[in-house]
C-alpha cells in the first residue's frame, strides 16, 4: 500500500494527481503545514528536510517498503514503478526530465516567491516583488514558447507536465492572465479536463 502525506499545495498536488493518473491506490494524511504538523516527530521521520510532500510504499522497488521526499524524486519513482508518463525512449525520457527539472528549480521556487511577496509578507517589499514577478513571467515565456512547439513539455503528455500544472494552476495567486499565454493556456485547460487531474487536485479534502 501506498501512503501519501500531504497538504494543499502544487508540491503535494504533484504526487497525488500523479497517482490517480497511474490508478494507484494510497492513503492520503493531510499534514497541516500551517499548523507545523511537518516539524513533528514523525513527519521528520520521513522527511528529515520538514516538506511535504512524502511518500511510503510497502511494495517498494525491491519488494520491500521504501520512503521518499522530493515531489520530482516521487513522480520519477511512481512513473518507473507503473511504466507511466515518462516516455520510454532515451531521447524522450531525457526532454521530459530536463523540464521536470526546469519546474523544479525555476517555476516552482520563483512562483513560491511570488506567492509569499504578494500574499505573505508581513509588509510589501517593492523590490522582491518586481525581482520575482518578471523572473515569473520570464518562465511564462519559456512555457509559451515551448508549447508553442509542441503540445505537452515533453511532447507526450509527461511528469513534467504534472509537475508544472498545479503551479500555474495558481495563476491567480501570482497575478497573470493566462491569455497573455495563448499556448500555456491551452495546455493548462487541456489538463484541467482530464478527470485524474481534477481528482488529484482536490487531495486532501
Amino acid at each position: 500500500m501506498i501512503d501519501l502525506y500531504t497538504w494543499k499545495t502544487p508540491n503535494g498536488r504533484k504526487v497525488s494527481v500523479m497517482l490517480e493518473e497511474c490508478g494507484l491506490a494510497y492513503n492520503t494524511h493531510a499534514i497541516d503545514i500551517g499548523k507545523g504538523e511537518q516539524f513533528t516527530p514523525q513527519f521528520l521521520a520521513l522527511n528529515p528536510n520538514a516538506k511535504i510532500p512524502a511518500l511510503t510504499d510497502s511494495n517498494g522497488p525491491d519488494g520491500t517498503p521504501i520512503t521518499l521526499f522530493e515531489s520530482g524524486a516521487i513522480l520519477i519513482y511512481l512513473a518507473a514503478k507503473t511504466g507511466k508518463f515518462l516516455p520510454a525512449s532515451d531521447r524522450g525520457k531525457y526532454l521530459a526530465l530536463q523540464w521536470l527539472m526546469f519546474q523544479m528549480g525555476g517555476v516552482g521556487p520563483m512562483f513560491g516567491q511570488v506567492h509569499h511577496f504578494l500574499r505573505a509578507a508581513k509588509e510589501p517589499v517593492a523590490y522582491a516583488i518586481e525581482r520575482y514577478t518578471k523572473e515569473k513571467d520570464r518562465l511564462y515565456g519559456v512555457l509559451d514558447k515551448r508549447l508553442g512547439e509542441a503540445a505537452y513539455l515533453a511532447g507526450e503528455y509527461s511528469i513534467a507536465d504534472i509537475a508544472t500544472y498545479p503551479w500555474v494552476a495558481r495563476h491567480e495567486w501570482h497575478k497573470t492572465e493566462l491569455g497573455d499565454f495563448p499556448n500555456v493556456k491551452r495546455w493548462y485547460d487541456a489538463i484541467s479536463a482530464r478527470p485524474a487531474v481534477q481528482r488529484g487536485m482536490a487531495v486532501p479534502t
